[in-house]
C-alpha cells in the first residue's frame, strides 16, 4: 500500500497483525460457537434430518465483551427429513450466517443435502453422507478504517463488498447414545478466482478463508433414572493456523435441563512452519446452560471466559440459542435425539 493503514480500534489491529503480514499464516478460523453440540448443523451438512422433524434453530454471538471491533455472529437454520423418501433416508437443511470482525463482514446462505443410510430397523443407527453449497458476500467498511493520508486508495469509499460461491461436504454416524462426524468447508476457497478480494487494485486477504476441517465424536451415558451424562470433543484444523479442541461435558437432569461447561485450547498436532513457535495455547472456559421449556422448545445460553492474555482487555463472550421442533402428523421418532 502507498500509506500506512490502521484500524481505529488499536487493539484489533494488533490481533489480527499476523494474518496481514508477508511470509505470516493468512488463514482465519471459520464461525465458533460455544453451544455446537446443540446445532451441529452449522459444522457438518450431513447432520441435516438428524431430528427428522422439522428443526429450526437460532443463534447470537457476542464475543469479546467491551474489545472493540469484537466478533458478533448471529444465524438461523432449519432442518429435517424428506417425508416423500424411503425411510427418511433424504435430510435437507438450511442455513444464513452473518459474521463481523471490527470494518470486515460476511453474510452466508446455504441449503444442504443428507442421504441418511439406515443400519438398523428402527432407523436409529445410520450413516449419512451430506453436502452442502451456498455463497458468501465479504465485504469491508472503509467507514471504520482511519487513514494518515488524505485520499488514500487503498481504502474502500463507503463499504466495498463481493460475492464468493462456496460449498461443504460432511459424513456422520450416529446410533441412539453415539455419534461422530467429520467435514469440510470452505470447499472452493483455495480456487476461487484471486480478483475477487480486489478493490480499486489492492487486495484484502484478511478476508479470504480457507478450508476447514472439522472432526467430531460424543456419547451419551446413563448416570441415573434422571442423570444423563453427554461428553463431546470438537476438532477445528484451518491446516495453517493453530489448531482448537473444545472439550465439552453436559448433564442432563430430568430431561429438562443441561448444564455443562467446555474447555477451548490450541493443540500440537503437527509441525506448522508459518506459526510462531511461542504462541499461547489456552484459550476459554465456557459454562452452558439449556432448558426445554417444552417438548418443543429450548432455550440455550452460555458465558465464555478468556484463560489467555486477553482476558484483561475484554468481559468475555455470550450466546444465546433458541431451538423449536414442529412436531409431524404423526411420531416419526422412536428413540431420543440427544445429539
Amino acid at each position: 500500500m502507498n500509506s500506512f493503514l490502521k484500524l481505529r480500534w488499536a487493539l484489533l489491529l494488533m490481533c489480527i497483525a499476523p494474518v496481514l503480514m508477508p511470509g505470516k499464516a493468512g488463514a482465519q478460523q471459520n464461525l465458533q460457537f460455544s453451544q455446537y453440540a446443540f446445532n451441529m448443523l452449522a459444522v457438518n451438512p450431513a447432520y441435516a434430518g438428524y431430528k427428522e422433524d422439522l428443526f429450526a434453530n437460532a443463534i447470537y454471538r457476542k464475543q469479546w465483551v467491551d474489545f472493540p471491533g469484537g466478533p458478533q455472529t448471529g444465524g438461523v437454520s432449519i432442518d429435517g427429513a424428506l417425508n416423500a423418501s424411503r425411510d427418511n433416508r433424504v435430510g435437507l437443511g438450511f442455513q444464513a450466517m452473518y459474521d463481523k470482525l471490527g470494518p470486515q463482514d460476511a453474510t452466508s446462505i446455504y441449503g444442504m443435502y443428507s442421504y441418511r443410510i439406515p443400519l438398523n430397523e428402527d432407523g436409529d443407527k445410520r450413516f449419512c453422507i451430506g453436502v452442502g453449497a451456498g455463497v458468501t458476500q465479504y465485504g469491508i467498511d472503509g467507514n471504520a478504517l482511519k487513514y494518515i493520508d488524505d485520499n488514500d486508495a487503498a481504502i474502500p469509499m463507503g463499504r466495498a463488498s463481493t460475492w464468493i460461491p462456496d460449498a461443504r461436504f460432511g459424513v456422520y454416524y450416529y446410533t441412539s447414545k453415539f455419534y461422530a462426524g467429520a467435514s469440510v468447508m470452505d470447499l472452493f476457497s483455495l480456487y476461487t478466482d484471486p480478483t475477487r478480494y480486489y478493490w480499486r487494485g489492492y487486495q484484502y486477504k484478511t478476508i479470504r478463508k480457507t478450508q476447514h476441517l472439522y472432526v467430531n465424536v460424543g456419547a451419551m451415558f446413563d448416570l441415573s433414572e434422571q442423570v444423563k451424562f453427554k461428553p463431546s470433543i470438537l476438532w477445528k484444523e484451518d491446516f495453517k493456523g493453530p489448531s482448537n479442541v473444545d472439550l465439552t461435558a453436559m448433564f442432563l437432569i430430568a430431561d429438562r435441563l443441561w448444564a455443562g461447561a467446555s474447555y477451548r485450547t490450541g493443540v500440537k498436532i503437527w509441525s506448522k512452519p508459518a506459526l510462531a513457535s511461542n504462541l499461547e495455547q489456552l484459550d476459554a472456559c465456557s459454562a452452558i446452560v439449556m432448558f426445554n421449556i417444552t417438548n418443543q422448545l429450548r432455550l440455550g445460553y452460555s458465558y465464555d471466559l478468556m484463560i489467555n492474555k486477553m482476558a484483561s482487555f475484554q468481559s468475555g463472550s455470550h450466546e444465546i440459542s433458541l431451538g423449536f421442533l414442529f412436531p409431524g402428523k404423526k411420531p416419526r421418532v422412536i428413540s431420543p435425539r440427544y445429539f
